[in-house]
């Protein structure tokens, strides 16, 4: 585990270097305001838009999830914890007034972009009242 890549992971540059070329700006990797040891992947602090690209087998993925056979009730717990602790983060946001969206790592980059790009203008417009 200590190997796996959790930031700036081939999805994440993907979508960050879509919505750089469109003209947003955004920050990586930036602490969860109020929550200590998260970060969220792709954050407008502006906006108050937060991203999360999430991977297959680590969150739990209802299309590609894997279940490993070796020592499967460690890694079941395990999984369940990442489960259990992204969704009190996008609770905790949400709460706080951001908009909170969730890719898995098998969506389409261009997709992810698109969708990213929409709630960031919408939540500026809602901010200065266009």
């Amino acid at each position: 585990m200590s190997r796996q890549g959790s930031r700036d992971t081939a999805p994440e540059i993907a979508v960050r270097r879509l919505l750089h070329a469109s003209g947003l700006r955004y920050r990586v990797n930036a602490p969860v305001p109020g929550m200590a040891r998260r970060t969220i992947d792709i954050v407008f602090p502006r906006s108050k838009v937060a991203i999360f690209l999430d991977g297959c087998f680590w969150h739990g993925c209802p299309q590609h999830a894997t279940q490993p056979k070796a020592n499967a009730e460690w890694w079941r717990t395990k999984l369940d914890k990442n489960m259990s602790r992204d969704r009190e983060t996008t609770e905790h946001l949400a709460a706080a007034g951001w908009t909170v969206l969730r890719f898995w790592e098998h969506e389409k980059p261009e997709e992810v972009a698109t969708q990213v790009r929409a709630a960031v203008v919408r939540r500026l417009a809602e901010q200065t009242g266009r």
